[in-house]
């Protein structure tokens, strides 16, 4: 009863009643289930074992930079299931080519002239006749004896052989470019320079799947404006108005950012070495994606869950971990003001179209988002304004938010880092903390760990993905970094010896996380493919764990999907989600409006956690949502917390940590269905 009361008064504190016998009724007529359940007691001598449901493991796999339609926009469900994507809009057809509904995704090009304005949504558009031609970025041009592709087979096996079953081996020495790198990608033939102005399928070239290609830009300021976000856009069916038409346009016109520099001189629209790179999308129907299709057809994937930041891997990630984003501190936790050429400036330089005036030093960037007047800020706050739910900002007062990349303030060994380009040590709490708190195991493995401690210059891990190594609570404890913080070679040890930890967030290295440019989205696959086969191959484990596959973010590729406004920070597109567990099989596709604090979610629920602070998006409710449009949540803003993504036999109890906000209540989700104080929690075969 205790927690049912404490619900309820922190909803009568928000509402100013708190003190009154009738504040606490109203609480308990809103929240029934506060009136109604117990909470679930402890029947477990180990909290990790403790849970509401009989997921007893979550393995959290994330890979790199992929929209939804990018890697499942041709994908066509089994019998009975539906799904919002390329081909179901017509946007193409089942081989790849225009659809019908073509121009639904039509690319417009724009101007944004004005030094004192940044144009999140311009209104002088005009449409492309043909995109502009992709480029080969970064994309490495011929094999490598040293790097992938590699030249031969036993130099992969050399490098990944612990990472990747024999039979995806091959791919780590195919699929170069064999062309310059920042040219246009003649890889296209007589498409090169024709192609229709919205999304074309990348595999095409070749003609398979399994090409290095160009990485698009995907950063915070350019993703806002790729989305075109204005209320003067809205639709029933698409009330954020997000109109998603200027991709290549911020590809061509600014890229991956000015850092500062003056815009170069002759400058085309392969100066930034993109072209159009973001419209490129991989065709599940013509045979792309085969491990991940096989996936979803056996499991359950998501067709509505989202990159929680717009832009990069680096917020992104961290929001895996926090359900937040951190601010710029003086080393000491305390908030203060970065560097002047740290701090973003999306205006466009004088004389220039769209080339912003200052891009983040170096990959990172700040913004003081609760100063309407700073650089960037006011447009993206006017346009929440604007909402009729006005979702807040969610921006502290002072605080400058890293908005894209920066080294985080940790190196791997606990000391501080101190290198240029990085976030100091930042006080903000994670889900880290709340499940030593509570005694839960947990571990982070991120692939090639052991070398980052001792020889980071020589390691293909990633540290900025690693959302526990920006926290000085974790990073100056050696026992927790020791015990939590592993290489991806001690997560098959933990399979093996069933000494898998109740979470456990797994990241692979640079050549194996699909990354475009620097990895391919089958390289993913093949390091997917060995988790899941380890687990399966111990039953007691796999009969109760769940295995959730997803991406940081969707690199700057264009998706078609719905972007629900949560505050300043996003969301941004749409992400895969491939929920993997003896209780997701069916092969369904599910419509919950998610993203990445939807994990944070599921694992506070799970184990009966509260959330991370008083203001990390794990507070928001579940969406509510009707029949007529399930991907819209009618109580917005709202995250889901995945239940619904599996089929629990017996019901599942709710413990959950959200009743106050109408969100994870108590109650049993096999005796309520509709999900009135949890969400859509179960689905039957």
């Amino acid at each position: 009863m205790k927690r049912k009361q404490e619900a309820a008064q922190k909803f009568v504190r928000r509402a100013g009643l708190i003190g009154t016998a009738v504040a606490l009724t109203v609480a308990c007529s809103i929240f029934p289930a506060l009136a109604q359940t117990q909470p679930h007691p402890p029947t477990n001598a180990d909290p990790s074992l403790d849970t509401v449901t009989p997921i007893k493991h979550v393995i959290v796999i994330v890979g790199e930079n992929r929209t939804f339609d990018q890697v499942f926009g041709g994908y066509q469900p089994g019998h009975g299931q539906t799904i919002e994507n390329l081909l179901s809009k017509g946007i193409i057809n089942a081989d790849g080519s225009p659809g019908p509904n073509f121009s639904l995704a039509q690319q417009n090009t724009a101007q944004a002239t004005d030094p004192t304005t940044f144009l999140m949504s311009p209104t002088s558009k005009t449409p492309y006749p043909v995109l502009p031609a992709p480029n080969t970025g970064s994309a490495p041009s011929a094999t490598s004896d040293t790097s992938a592709p590699f030249t031969t087979l036993a130099e992969a096996q050399a490098a990944e052989g612990s990472a990747l079953e024999p039979q995806d081996l091959v791919h780590l020495t195919t699929g170069a470019t064999g062309l310059p790198k920042g040219a246009v990608d003649t890889r296209f033939g007589s498409n090169t320079y024709n192609l229709p102005s919205g999304p074309y399928q990348i595999s095409r070239v070749g003609p398979n799947y399994d090409q290095y290609t160009a990485s698009p830009v995907h950063r915070f300021y350019q993703n806002w404006q790729q989305s075109d976000c204005s209320l003067a856009n809205a639709t029933a069916s698409n009330p954020s108005g997000c109109k998603m038409d200027l991709f290549a346009w911020v590809e061509t016109s600014i890229g991956a950012g000015s850092n500062g520099n003056p815009r170069p001189a002759g400058f085309t629209p392969q100066t930034t070495g993109e072209g159009s790179t973001a419209l490129g999308f991989y065709n599940t129907s013509t045979g792309d994606m085969p491990y991940f299709t096989q996936l979803a057809r056996k499991y359950t994937i998501s067709d509505n869950y989202h990159q929680p930041v717009m832009g990069g891997t680096g917020a992104n990630s961290i929001m895996v971990g926090t359900a937040d984003a951190l601010y710029y501190t003086d080393g000491n936790g305390n908030m203060s003001t970065p560097p002047k050429n740290q701090i973003e400036d999306p205006r466009p330089m004088p004389g220039t179209n769209n080339w912003y005036a200052q891009d983040g030093y170096s990959g990172g960037s700040y913004s003081n988002c609760s100063d309407p007047s700073q650089p960037g800020v006011g447009p993206i706050r006017n346009y929440l304004g604007s909402l009729p739910n006005h979702p807040a900002a969610n921006c502290a007062a002072g605080a400058y938010y890293l908005l894209n990349n920066y080294n985080p303030g940790y190196n791997g060994n606990g000391t501080v880092n101190t290198s240029p380009f990085t976030i100091p040590p930042s006080p903000v709490r994670t889900i880290a903390d709340s499940l030593l708190a509570k005694k839960i195991s947990w571990k982070y493995y991120g692939e090639d760990w052991n070398t980052f401690v001792t020889n980071p210059s020589q390691s293909v891990y990633c540290n900025i993905c690693n959302p526990f190594l920006y926290e000085t609570s974790i990073m100056t404890n050696p026992a927790t970094v020791k015990a939590h913080l592993q290489d991806s070679t001690d997560l098959y040890a933990d399979i093996a010896n069933d000494t898998l930890p109740a979470v456990s967030f797994v990241k692979p290295g640079g050549r194996l996380d699909g990354h475009p440019g620097s990895s391919k989205y089958d390289l993913y696959e093949g390091f997917v493919h060995k988790i899941i086969d380890s687990v399966q191959s111990n039953p007691k484990l796999w009969a109760s764990t769940a295995i959730l596959i997803t991406n940081d973010e969707g690199g700057g590729y264009y998706d078609s999907g719905y972007i629900q406004p949560v505050d300043f920070f996003g969301d941004g597109p749409r992400i895969p989600l491939i929920v993997v567990s003896p209780y997701s099989q069916g092969g369904r596709v599910a419509h919950e409006y998610d993203d990445h604090a939807s994990i944070v979610k599921f694992i506070e629920r799970n184990w009966q956690l509260a959330p991370i602070t008083g203001r990390s998006r794990d507070n928001l409710p579940n969406p509510q949502q009707t029949g007529s449009n399930p991907y819209v949540p009618v109580n917005g803003p709202a995250i889901g917390d995945l239940f619904g993504a599996f089929h629990f036999d017996q019901g599942v109890s709710g413990n959950g940590n959200h009743g106050d906000q109408g969100g994870n209540g108590n109650g049993s989700i096999a005796s309520n269905p509709q999900g009135q104080n949890g969400g859509k929690g179960w689905w039957p075969f």
